[in-house]
């Protein structure tokens, strides 16, 4: 019996042994397999190599990506243990400080902390993979000599054919070239040469359709032209951007970008670029799980990131120099992801997920909101109403607008005219809310000083030149043998407006004792100007013993006015208020009642300005102007006529600054000639039988506005 004990007292203790050796053992089995015995650094050709030595050789050349700030290089080595004995090494030679082996699972991590970023290669070379590093210096001598930069290495074997090529525009006006590749094996080469950016595809064909020129300018990109066409086995396309620019180029699945944006320099920021301010990094992987890719921008971040448990799937992904964040939204959109931001937590998962748990959320808010229990708390208002504030958080409509109820349905609200200030009774989350709100709109309203000046102006000339000839025989009447003739002794005399030649003149009836000396037969004097009657100058030639008379009378009229009127009506008014100001007269007139009989009306002649200003946020000020100039016209039968001057505009004027918003200008220049046929063409003497009349008058209606925002009272003085 003893014996049967021990022995089976023997059998659990061999059992449990080899349970823990196998657990101990399986992870040590698994890394023995393939382990990093060293890490050495060397200098060949020039090139700084990290030479990392294996117990077994590797398969192929491991994944890995480069980011600038700080500068690092990470290799992903799956299967593979750490047989160094530590899991940070100190360099300290070229380009290299230090490696850091960092072990997850069944993967390792290998990452070289670098002096200065830098561009690498690997190549497996026996046990040993080799890390080429390529300087900075080298970098700028290749970029100066346009050679091509690998963007991805070619895996076809045959030509194949690429599908389409596209042009959108991005954001913050980048132009973005989409090429649907035929797979995910196609290698592509980038080089800029000149201003210019050749993206060359290898080992691939252009069907006819797409061999062509692309005219972008339109899209408002730095992108003028792309074109593509077929060189030997591959597919040549060069893009033409103008200005500062710069690019990226990247690839998910079967789909590469050509990414070519503004350049906008910002010295607070690491990286430039719009949108993104993440280190830079380059990624190539090949049909890589998503949580995998995601956990390796989590290691270079700050943020801690959460995977839904329903991510899955494997993406294809290239990209060369492009800012972490701009790399994860890529991955994103590629996959149908979503995120959500908490501290420096990211939560990621599908949209439809990400959608249902806010869902899910706000519900629940909702529930709270009809358990939670109510306060009151009083607000004291200083410069708006309570009443229209108390109607606004109720939802009451003040206007046309379609009301909103900002209080919660448990919520009310109450307010006391005499005091200005509201109670409010609602959950403590609301009441937070509308605390803001009053905080907001319970400000002194700005005003804003109008003056206007409304300048008119009028320059008016006229001139008049006329003359009166008239004749008498008075040889009938007188005696003497008719005819024409001038002879006897002549004497000058002056009576009133007449100047005479013999004895003195007078007005009398024509009979045998009197004489005409005025009588006409050319009537032409000069017509009057601005309401002044032109003057006139008489001559009368008679002969004593002939009894004939010769009377000339001479009228002219020159008129020059000039005027201004300058009314500047000003008013001060809120922001966004109406304001007028009219002076002037109240005119009656007479108009007829129902009834037949007559009533006395009024109609306005004055002076108005009706202005309502909007301050913008930039401090300019937009107006709605209405201005009136009316004055008291002529007289009709109906009563005085009224000459009305009005403009009604909008404008848009800088804080203190004046405008013009109209203006009327008229001009009226007219020539008058009468005269008698024939005997008025006559040379100098056609002039007696002529009247000339000129006139020109000139007026200008000016509206001038100067607005200014005001401050303090004094401004307004």
């Amino acid at each position: 019996m003893k014996s049967i004990q021990e022995t089976r007292i023997m059998t659990m203790w061999r059992a449990r042994v080899l349970a823990l050796a196998v657990f101990f053992g399986a992870p040590a089995l698994a890394w023995a397999q393939n382990a990093i015995q060293s890490i050495n650094t060397s200098t060949q050709a020039g090139a700084e190599v990290v030479r990392i030595e294996f117990s077994e050789p590797l398969a192929t050349a491991p994944a890995g990506f480069a980011i600038q700030t700080p500068p690092r290089i990470a290799l992903d080595l799956p299967g593979v243990g750490n047989a160094l004995g530590r899991n940070s090494i100190d360099i300290n030679q070229g380009n290299v400080r230090s490696a850091s082996v960092a072990q997850a699972g069944e993967r390792t991590r290998l990452v070289l902390n670098l002096k200065q970023p830098a561009n690498y290669k690997t190549q497996v070379q026996g046990k040993a993979l080799l890390v080429v590093l390529e300087s900075t210096q080298q970098a700028a001598a290749a970029a100066a000599s346009s050679e091509p930069v690998h963007f991805a290495e070619s895996q076809n074997r045959a030509q194949l054919a690429l599908k389409d090529i596209d042009f959108r525009r991005g954001q913050d006006g980048a132009g973005r070239v989409v090429v649907e590749l035929p797979n995910t094996q196609v290698g592509v080469d980038i080089r800029q040469q000149g201003q210019s950016l050749v993206v060359e595809f290898l080992r691939s064909t252009l069907p006819e359709s797409l061999r062509r020129r692309l005219d972008v300018t339109d899209f408002g990109t730095p992108v003028q032209t792309v074109s593509a066409f077929q060189n030997g086995d591959r597919v040549r396309m060069v893009v033409e951007p103008r200005g500062n620019w710069e690019h990226s180029a990247y690839q998910t699945d079967n789909q590469f970008v050509l990414e070519v944006r503004p350049q906008k320099v910002d010295p607070n920021k690491l990286t430039q670029g719009p949108g993104y301010a993440g280190e830079k990094l380059s990624l190539n992987f090949q049909n890589i799980e998503v949580r995998s890719l995601l956990q390796v921008i989590a290691d270079f971040t700050n943020f801690n990131v959460v995977t839904s448990d329903t991510v899955t799937g494997s993406v294809t992904l290239r990209l060369k120099d492009v800012p972490w964040d701009q790399a994860l939204d890529i991955i994103l959109q590629a996959k149908g992801l979503g995120l959500k931001k908490s501290g420096n937590v990211i939560w990621i998962a599908p949209k439809d997920e990400l959608a249902a748990k806010e869902k899910l959320d706000l519900e629940a808010k909702v529930q709270v909101a009809q358990l939670e229990p109510l306060r009151t708390q009083a607000f004291q208002l200083n410069y708006t109403k309570a009443e229209e504030v108390a109607k606004g958080l109720t939802g009451q409509s003040t206007g046309g607008a379609q009301p909103t109820r900002i209080l919660s349905p448990r919520g009310s609200v109450i307010f006391e005219t005499r005091t200005n200030q509201l109670f409010v009774n609602d959950i403590p989350s609301k009441l937070e809310e509308i605390t803001g709100l009053i905080a907001k709109i319970d400000i002194p309203v700005r005003q804003v000083l109008i003056e206007a000046r409304i300048v008119e102006a009028d320059d008016r000339f006229g001139r008049s030149l006329g003359a009166k000839l008239g004749a008498a025989d008075m040889r009938g009447l007188r005696g003497g043998t008719p005819g024409w003739s001038v002879g006897g002794n002549n004497r000058v005399a002056v009576t009133g407006n007449y100047l005479g030649v013999g004895e003195q003149t007078r007005q009398a009836e024509v009979t045998g004792e009197s004489y005409i000396p005025n009588t006409q037969f050319v009537n032409l004097p000069a017509t009057g100007q601005l309401g002044f009657n032109a003057a006139s100058f008489a001559l009368s030639l008679f002969g004593a013993s002939s009894n004939r008379f010769l009377n000339l009378e001479l009228s002219a009229l020159e008129a020059d006015g000039k005027g201004k009127i300058v009314s500047s009506p000003r008013v001060i008014t809120a922001d966004q208020v109406k304001a007028l100001i009219e002076q002037g007269t109240e005119l009656p007139y007479q108009t007829a009642t129902s009834s037949g009989a007559t009533a006395i009306a009024f109609r306005k002649a004055n002076l108005k300005l009706e202005v309502t200003p909007q301050i913008t946020p930039e401090g300019n000020i937009i107006l709605d102007v209405d201005v009136n100039k009316d004055s008291v016209g002529r007289q009709t039968a109906a009563g005085f006529a009224i000459d009305t001057k009005h403009v009604k505009t909008q404008v848009l004027v800088e804080n203190g600054g004046t405008v013009v918003i109209g203006g009327i200008f008229e001009q009226l220049e007219r020539d008058e000639v009468t005269k008698v046929p024939l005997l008025g063409d006559i040379p100098v003497l056609g002039n007696l039988f002529k009247q000339r009349t000129r006139t020109a008058n000139k007026s200008e209606l000016l509206v001038f506005l100067t607005p200014k925002v005001i401050t303090d009272r004094s401004a307004a003085r």
